[in-house]
């Protein structure tokens, strides 16, 4: 869930606004009930009053944050606003505060958190505590790049954010975050058609930051209409050890996929940057690229095509520890590769153009 905070939007409030009724955010969150009373149904009216008696009328909130220690809780002011949800809002400073965040997590509807600390283990203990709890939890972060982290933490996440925008263009950047991880992809059974020597070139090895499961991997292909789904190095190997974060892709002219529906280069992965892993059944995730090592090797080209007819090429380094998946996951190596073998693949609808799909005329052999 993404929550704009417009209590000291000042100057750019309308326009702040604006965008998030445009962006669908869940909900934005006011200290004047007056600022409530303009949003349209579509968006969550969240009352977050400043740190004194609670105003007269509460409409139109649908949820009121309250600082217990300031307005009373919050299961008491339900029974005097039975139109009106609350939820609790805590500020975590010290071992007391971070035992009744934990508290509010397993037990209130709503929770608000603040951490004064950059660290992210009370979050992790907080989510901790409430796993399983009908409750929700919400985290104030400062801007879109903890959001990404909250969003992460714990492989669960907070169940929302808060942000305070300070310009127009961050409830944009916020949705974009808290949309999570690119939907899984259809893959199909390609089949070999050849296997080429085609000499020296520059091989990429894509370290990640994660480990890879044993039956996933990234797309990479000559093409951005077709690729094949390379291995990691999960699996053993007769001289060296497994390195289940990394994935010999295939020479650094190939696409791969890359997060928010784009293709990049293998030469253009770098410290820092994302991917797509994907396994055999489709399922993606975005993982974080560690380093790129690019070497000169020899090369071997792998020609495949599609039940559709759609032609499709790998070239990877010439090497028996280079491997492909095929159906079921399994694990293919590629000087084993021969024609009338099946490979998993997957085939782009669109054309590229700077790695954004484009419907457009575009031949590539």
């Amino acid at each position: 869930m993404c929550w704009l905070d417009i209590r000291n939007a000042d100057g750019v409030k309308e326009a702040i606004v604006e965008e998030a009724i445009h962006q669908r955010v869940d909900a934005i969150v006011a200290a004047d009930p007056a600022d409530l009373a303009v949003l349209p149904p579509t968006v969550k009216k969240v009352l977050f009053p400043p740190a004194e008696p609670l105003p007269e009328k509460l409409e139109p909130a649908d949820l009121v944050i309250v600082s217990p220690a300031h307005h009373g809780e919050p299961a008491e002011l339900a029974h005097q606003y039975p139109d009106v949800e609350f939820g609790r809002f805590v500020e975590v400073t010290d071992p007391d505060s971070l035992e009744e965040a934990c508290r509010a997590a397993r037990l209130d509807r709503w929770s608000l958190l603040a951490f004064r600390d950059p660290t992210k283990i009370p979050l992790e203990i907080v989510l901790a505590a409430g796993a399983g709890a009908d409750g929700s939890i919400i985290t104030q972060v400062a801007d879109v790049e903890e959001a990404q982290i909250v969003f992460g933490v714990l492989e669960h996440g907070s169940d929302g954010v808060m942000l305070a925008p300070r310009a127009p263009g961050e409830a944009t950047s916020l949705t974009a975050a808290a949309a999570g991880k690119p939907a899984d992809l259809s893959l199909e059974e390609l089949e070999v058609t050849a296997i080429r020597r085609v000499g020296m070139g520059e091989r990429v090895c894509v370290d990640t930051c994660s480990q890879f499961r044993p039956d996933e991997g990234i797309l990479v292909g000559s093409y951005s209409h077709g690729m094949i789904l390379c291995c990691s190095e999960t699996h053993p190997l007769p001289y060296m050890p497994t390195r289940p974060f990394r994935i010999n892709a295939g020479a650094l002219h190939s696409y791969t996929l890359s997060d928010q529906g784009r293709t990049n280069y293998l030469s253009e992965l770098g410290a820092g940057g994302k991917t797509l892993a994907v396994d055999s059944t489709g399922r993606v995730r975005i993982v974080t690229v560690g380093r790129v090592k690019i070497e000169s090797r020899p090369m071997l080209a792998i020609d495949a095509v599609a039940p559709s007819g759609v032609r499709v090429n790998l070239i990877v380094q010439d090497d028996w520890h280079v491997r492909v998946l095929g159906p079921g996951g399994t694990v293919l190596n590629v000087t084993d590769l021969a024609a009338g073998m099946k490979v998993l693949g997957y085939l782009p609808v669109e054309q590229r153009h700077v790695g954004y799909p484009i419907d457009e005329f575009c031949i590539e052999k």
